[in-house]
């Protein structure tokens, strides 16, 4: 049995922004940044980031707050913060420029990022992002926000509402929520701080940027889910692509691994031919 909270062979560590941050690369090619939603972690984007590092670089952080990255001393949990730690976790590892893959919470800080620093973001994929302010707010965030729960949910989660949250974020027909699944998510969310950080970070006042997704420059492919509301990156992003799969849930990422890597795949590829062609 794995044990999720040490470790594993092909961990790497750096010390960033006063964090001993946890990160994997595996692959070759041009460097493509894959990042994680709330409550996850580098392993949530495993199955997505494997099938993408047979065509590129592919390097998966656990975010400030999650997996063994552990928790911010400053509780700083905003947007443009976790982009600016982002940025100099890939200036600390060597890598100036990148593709950023973002899913969820993940996908918020890429397109944060791609508007701070457009010189380095050469491309975007938005997975099942967040950032307009009609999103649904998932049901466990709400409890999170609930200021008589809120100090019980820092100190204790019970497996059974991990399992019951996982469950509700998967499309009807998806059977990836399994024993293995559950047991992974509860144990790193239970590492020392990660609870109190998602909580701190659920209940930051987070600015609203979503009228500045029109000034993104970087070639943009959304992948999203039917199911999935409040997202207009598609329509306000320019020259943006889209693509919808019709069954997934909110974890598009490891539902459907082999989808979002294709269509990740076809979509750089196209970039790079575009830009070999372009004098």
């Amino acid at each position: 049995m794995t044990n999720w909270t040490l470790p594993q062979p092909d961990s790497s560590f750096v010390e960033v922004d006063g964090l001993r941050i946890h990160y994997k690369r595996a692959g070759a090619g041009s460097p493509v940044l894959v990042v994680h939603g709330s409550g996850g972690s580098l392993h949530s984007v495993a199955a997505v980031s494997a099938a993408m590092s047979v065509f590129s670089d592919v390097i998966r952080l656990d975010l400030p707050g999650f997996g063994l990255t552990g928790p911010r001393a400053d509780r700083d949990y905003r947007m443009r913060t976790y982009a600016e730690t982002v940025c100099r976790f890939m200036d600390a590892i060597g890598v100036p420029q990148y593709a950023v893959v973002g899913h969820s919470l993940g996908g918020n800080i890429a397109w944060n990022l791609a508007l701070d620093h457009p010189d380095r973001v050469t491309a975007l994929v938005l997975i099942n992002a967040t950032g307009y302010p009609e999103k649904t707010l998932p049901a466990a965030f709400k409890l999170m926000r609930n200021p008589l729960l809120r100090p019980l949910l820092r100190r204790w989660t019970p497996r059974s509402a991990v399992a019951g949250n996982l469950r509700k974020l998967v499309g009807p027909g998806s059977n990836i929520v399994d024993d293995a699944m559950i047991d992974r998510v509860h144990a790193l969310s239970n590492l020392p701080g990660n609870r109190s950080a998602l909580v701190d970070m659920v209940n930051i006042d987070h600015a609203d940027r979503s009228a500045e997704i029109r000034r993104i420059v970087a070639p943009t492919l959304v992948l999203r889910s039917r199911s999935i509301d409040g997202q207009h990156f598609a329509r306000d992003i320019p020259g943006s692509q889209e693509l919808v799969h019709p069954d997934a849930g909110h974890l598009l990422p490891e539902e459907q691994p082999q989808w979002v890597a294709g269509a990740t795949a076809r979509f750089l590829k196209t970039l790079e031919q575009t830009e070999r062609l372009t004098p």
